[in-house]
């Protein structure tokens, strides 16, 4: 028996996993272990984000809280300007030429003082007069001693003139005429004694005034009427002459050295707001050996304000010149001399030598160590130490 079998594909359905089951199941455990590693990729990069996100934060924080730890200094960068110098010094004011009048003469009793300190007087003005009763006396008796004289000369003339006209007709001999001669020359010599004694009782007489040597200011007066004075009274007055004063004052060896003669200063004397125009004309030649100061005179003109004796303080112009300026906070000392503190790129602290020039109101001029350009350390460094770290913050000068 022949069967016509025949498999009609077109109408059977094909199911692969009917036929192997176990085919899907691996698929599935295959896309769920993909889920798994896919998800622990992510898990691992969110935690290695999150890591150095926290490390860098917990830098950042830990740079923050250094940076916060440290000082913080006030620095300047100085640059170079013109420094002018000024050297402040005090001293006592004086008469620069000062004349102490006394008795010239024999002295006496002063009868009259003429002049009162603040006066002005001029060159042989008379001061006081002292008495001169006995002088006059003196010179009354001289005058009749002259007149005396005068007159045996005029005889004696007269005489030798008579003798002259006999002797031609042999009256007088010529012995006779010598001795009238010499008669009349002696009562000629008596007359010029007589005269010079006249002069010079008026010369002492003249003496008697106490008069100014030199035009001037009178600043001091020792002498009342009534008073007996002589040569042994010492000064009775005082005279600034010309009315110049000056200011004498102290100064270190080391300023004194950069001073000369025709420096200008501005002068204040102690309770005054007024300041006078000076110039130093006088340098002293030798140093106080236990205070190490010199004295510089400063001539000025007269002013009422200038009182001889009183207190002044000087600003004196010692020079000028191109250089870093700092002020006094910024300079420290110790045994091996002037340094300032700098900060370099790293915010530490760097010390460096330096020599100062010309101090000024503004500040002292560095000469050597500093270009300019440099971070100084303005205040309290002497808190601060080389290599430590700081933070600085830049003032204006």
């Amino acid at each position: 028996m022949n069967y016509d079998a025949r498999i009609d594909t077109s109408d059977a359905q094909f199911d692969s996993s009917e036929l192997n089951p176990l085919d899907g199941a691996d698929d599935e455990d295959r896309l769920s272990r993909r889920r798994v590693w896919i998800i622990g990729a992510i898990c691992l990069a969110a935690l290695i984000g999150l890591w150095f996100l926290t490390h860098r934060s917990s830098s950042t924080d830990a740079g923050t809280s250094a940076a916060s730890q440290a000082p913080l200094v006030s620095v300047i960068s100085p640059g170079r300007v013109t420094v002018i110098g000024k050297i402040n010094a005090n001293g006592t004011l004086a008469a620069r030429r000062e004349l102490p009048v006394g008795v010239a003469g024999e002295g006496g009793q002063v009868v009259q003082v003429l002049v009162e300190p603040g006066d002005w007087v001029g060159a042989g003005q008379v001061l006081a007069v002292v008495d001169r009763s006995v002088q006059v006396q003196q010179q009354a008796s001289s005058s009749a001693q002259i007149q005396v004289a005068q007159a045996d000369f005029r005889l004696a003339q007269t005489n030798l003139d008579r003798a002259l006209k006999l002797v031609e007709r042999g009256f007088i001999s010529k012995a006779d005429i010598d001795r009238l001669t010499a008669l009349r020359d002696s009562a000629s010599a008596r007359v010029r004694v007589a005269s010079a004694q006249l002069g010079e009782l008026q010369a002492r007489t003249r003496r008697l005034n106490i008069v100014a040597p030199a035009a001037g200011l009178v600043l001091e007066r020792k002498v009342e009427p009534g008073q007996v004075v002589g040569g042994g009274s010492g000064i009775l007055f005082r005279i600034a002459k010309g009315g110049e004063m000056e200011l004498r004052a102290q100064i270190g060896e080391v300023d004194l050295a950069k001073l000369a003669k025709g420096t200008m200063a501005q002068v204040t004397p102690v309770g005054s707001s007024k300041t006078f125009s000076g110039e130093v004309w006088q340098l002293a030649p030798v140093i106080d050996p236990q205070s190490r100061q010199g004295t510089a005179r400063i001539a000025m003109a007269y002013a009422p304000e200038l009182k001889p004796g009183g207190f002044a303080s000087a600003v004196i112009d010692s020079g000028a010149v191109v250089a870093p300026q700092l002020p006094d906070s910024a300079i420290l000392s110790d045994s091996k001399g002037s340094y300032v503190f700098i900060i370099d790129q790293n915010n530490k602290v760097q010390r460096r030598d330096v020599k100062t020039g010309l101090i000024s109101e503004s500040g002292i001029a560095i000469v050597e160590g500093l270009t300019g350009s440099e971070r100084v350390v303005v205040r309290s460094g002497g808190f601060l130490s080389p290599g430590e770290t700081v933070n600085p913050k830049a003032v204006r000068q």
